[in-house]
């Protein structure tokens, strides 16, 4: 087989690198992920995914902040009521208060995205 070719690459790491090259991991692909690497059913994977999912989702409609250690943390912040401006027209537009999610990468993960870890 040719260099590069998904029958040569060893452990799963065409299907890496396939997730890598889309620019996007779906639940689907943490689900595959789990059930080549830990070994369990398919189903069952992405049973864990979801149930993952939902709690840090759970937590975030209560307010809480999610730390999840040498990843990050996604930070519930509250937003003023500000005016903003409409760019294509340049007529001003009241903008409510709302809340947002925000993501806070570790000191970790920033090094290695970085290529320092």
């Amino acid at each position: 087989m040719a260099k590069g070719d998904a029958a040569a690459e060893p452990d799963g790491a065409a299907e890496d690198k396939l997730i890598a090259r889309r620019g996007a991991v779906t639940r689907s692909d943490l689900a595959d992920a789990i059930h080549r690497k830990v070994g369990v059913p398919r189903a069952e994977s992405a049973k864990y995914v979801e149930m993952v999912l939902e709690e840090i989702f759970d937590r975030i409609i209560s307010r809480e902040d999610v730390k999840l250690s040498s990843f990050g943390a996604f930070v519930v912040r509250e937003k003023k009521e500000r005016l903003g401006r409409n760019p294509k027209t340049g007529v001003g537009a009241k903008i409510s208060a709302r809340l947002v999610v925000a993501f806070k990468p570790s000191n970790i993960l920033r090094a290695r995205i970085n290529g320092e870890g």
